[in-house]
């Protein structure tokens, strides 16, 4: 039997946008995301080794908040999640504390971009082995 090949993580993520060159922007400033490069010799953004979840949800979920079109949401992890906080709200976002914080698995915050896209940050809590 063959080994089962596996994808060694994201590569990307596409969405449509009403104006691609602010909200790229606006992940910069808040996140520091670099926008796509213009040209091929410059590396796009690159993102820490680290733990990720992939989960379909189902179609009632509250997680992805009120607005039903929404059909994703984007977990960012983070190393500092009251410096985040402290930044993005700095920045003028709103952004809320999950009120079950802490979790088993670590801290999380919630909040939007923009255009409204749901946007979840999350601190991996650090267990001991």
């Amino acid at each position: 039997m063959t080994e089962k090949q596996r994808i060694t993580g994201f590569g990307g993520f596409f969405f449509r946008s009403e104006d691609p060159a602010a909200l790229a922007a606006w992940y910069d400033e808040n996140f520091g995301i670099d926008p796509v490069p213009s040209d091929y010799e410059t590396l796009p953004w690159h993102q820490n080794e680290g733990p990720t979840v992939f989960a379909p949800f189902p179609q009632d979920t509250p997680m992805f908040g009120e607005d039903t079109s929404k059909t994703f949401i984007l977990n960012f992890r983070v190393a500092d999640l009251e410096k985040m906080v402290a930044q993005l709200r700095a920045n003028g976002n709103e952004v809320t504390l999950d009120e079950n914080n802490p979790y088993p698995n670590g801290l999380f915050a919630n909040l939007a971009d923009p255009e409204g896209n749901p946007i979840q940050l999350w601190e991996p809590q650090h267990n001991p082995a």
